[in-house]
């Protein structure tokens, strides 16, 4: 049974069809197949349905460029009264004869595509200048059609020895990772010259593989070439752009490390590495088709295998030389030799100061010079250390420190606030010392006696020097070491008044000190004593 359309569908089509819309730009659009499509076209000779009597409102507004085109069906009698009713027709897509009409305006088009202008900007310069009756599908049609016959043509990129390697990640082999087949990813280095190359399988695509995979290459190929090629993937690219591509911060330190300069390809020019795009292909089809592997370490023992006795031993295409003749004859010697030690990789995250001045980084806390409280700081950070960006400048460093700890670097903190407890003693002792010989005696005899609760008494007591002068505190000092008392409120009686210190003062009961028994030692003893009076 053939397909009908309800009538809501039926409008549609029509309203598309008097738009212009060819039937497979409507088939793409509403999913309605072409062949049913074309049932409802009024254009098509020999049909003349009961809507079509009725054809469906089309704004005036919309029709391609307000060109009124003749009805391919026979007008009705109120059309022939009134020729505003007839229906627009939609543009023709070929001449009669079957030939496309774009085919007509081959030299414009033609002219057009060498300004590197787009298939839609062609027709609409097509109606506009050559009043061009066809669809725009036909011009897109013809526009793919020319661009298919014309070739591309591209200038071969040659590299001296040890000039230059490309990198890249495709997708490897089949590999069980936690009860299940997972296909991990293939980095490839190839050098150009020679094209040795170099391949490892990781299962992430981020910046630590990718830099370690650059490693584990160089140290196969014994060393460095002076460029390295890539794609523009975060790993290590942040941001593509034609003139001012922006590095990944890691990938560029570790690329300053190992004494290359990356090269970014342009954006959508996957063609400026050829050579690895190739050699991707060549690993893909070669080494790991139709394999499966049981862990990562089996598929890159398998890829050692496959390169040391069949990609290297090759005759290449190209140079129609053997690979490895070629990287041991020629390119080995240029390389740059390798750095003296590994890359030591960090990562890279912004962190706000706290009001303590400190950031917090994997849980532990570290410390940053305090006028940065409040701003965003970029950190770079490993197992090991700390290190902690203002723009370029390099404000703090730390070595690494287990979570919930402090890594606090005295010339942070504001002045006055980092002083340890054995530095603020001996402050306040020096500052006793000057108020006189009897009030540095006395802080000293506190300290003994309190220990670090006499902090706050000497404190209290050398700021009394706003208000008396450096003798009557010395002395007010004297009189309470002769009562016996070490406390802030004594000196500042006898401050204001001296004479107390003549008078007989009771002295303060102590519930602790090193002359008093501890209670449960008398407990112990006379249990003891108990113990030996009931003993028959």
């Amino acid at each position: 049974m053939a397909n009908v359309l309800k009538m809501e569908k039926r409008v549609l089509v029509q309203q598309l069809l008097a738009l212009g819309w060819s039937y497979r730009r409507i088939q793409e659009e509403t999913g309605i197949r072409r062949e049913t499509v074309s049932k409802y076209d009024s254009r098509k000779q020999g049909i003349c349905s009961e809507e079509q009597a009725n054809p469906a409102k089309v704004p005036p507004d919309v029709c391609l460029q307000n060109r009124p085109l003749e009805s391919k069906c026979p007008p009705t009698s109120a059309s022939r009264d009134d020729p505003h009713l007839l229906v627009s027709a939609a543009p023709a897509s070929s001449s009669p004869n079957g030939r496309s009409l774009a085919a007509s305006q081959d030299q414009f088009i033609q002219e057009q595509l060498a300004q590197g202008l787009t298939a839609k900007r062609i027709y609409q310069d097509l109606i506009s200048e050559q009043g061009f009756s066809g669809s725009y599908d036909s011009v897109k049609r013809y526009v793919r059609k020319l661009k298919k016959s014309q070739p591309q043509v591209f200038a071969r990129l040659h590299a001296e020895p040890g000039q230059e390697a490309q990198v890249d990640f495709g997708k490897a082999a089949p590999t069980l990772k936690d009860g299940r087949w997972v296909r991990p990813w293939l980095f490839k280095m190839v050098l150009s010259y020679s094209r040795h190359a170099y391949e490892e399988v990781v299962w992430r695509e981020d910046v630590e593989s990718f830099i370690r995979c650059h490693e584990h290459a160089f140290q196969d190929f014994g060393g460095v070439p002076r460029l390295v090629r890539l794609d523009n993937l975060k790993s290590g690219v942040l941001v593509a752009n034609l003139y001012e591509p922006e590095l990944n911060a890691a990938y560029a330190a570790f690329a300053r490390h190992a004494g290359f300069a990356p090269l970014p390809c342009l954006p959508g020019k996957p063609e400026h590495k050829g050579k690895v795009e190739s050699g991707i292909g060549y690993t893909k089809d070669n080494a790991l088709k139709g394999r499966r592997f049981e862990s990562l370490a089996a598929q890159n023992a398998h890829l050692r295998h496959w390169n040391k006795t069949w990609a290297r031993t090759r005759i290449h295409g190209t140079t129609k030389k053997q690979v490895w003749a070629v990287f041991v004859e020629a390119e080995r010697a240029t390389l740059h030799a390798l750095p003296d030690h590994p890359f030591g990789y960090f990562k890279i995250a912004t962190r706000v100061v706290h009001n303590d001045g400190h950031i917090e980084v994997d849980r532990a806390y570290y410390s940053v010079p305090h006028r940065f409280v409040g701003q965003k700081l970029t950190v770079h950070y490993n197992a090991i250390w700390v290190k902690v960006l203002s723009g370029a400048e390099r404000v703090a460093f730390h070595t690494k420190c287990d979570p919930g700890h402090f890594r606090t670097e005295k010339t942070h903190l504001p002045l006055g606030k980092s002083l340890s407890t054995q530095e603020y003693t001996a402050r306040l002792l020096n500052q006793s010392f000057q108020i006189g010989a009897h009030c540095h005696g006395w802080a000293q005899k506190a300290l003994k006696v309190r220990d670090q609760l006499a902090l706050r008494a000497i404190q209290g007591v050398v700021r009394l020097q706003s208000t008396y002068a450096t003798q009557i505190i010395d002395s007010a000092c004297a009189g309470a070491i002769r009562m016996g008392s070490f406390r802030y409120h004594t000196v500042k009686l006898l401050c204001d008044d001296p004479a107390a210190s003549d008078q007989e003062i009771e002295p303060e009961l102590l519930k602790e000190h090193e002359l008093i028994r501890d209670l449960r030692d008398y407990t112990d003893y006379v249990e003891t004593i108990a113990a030996t009076q009931s003993t028959p």
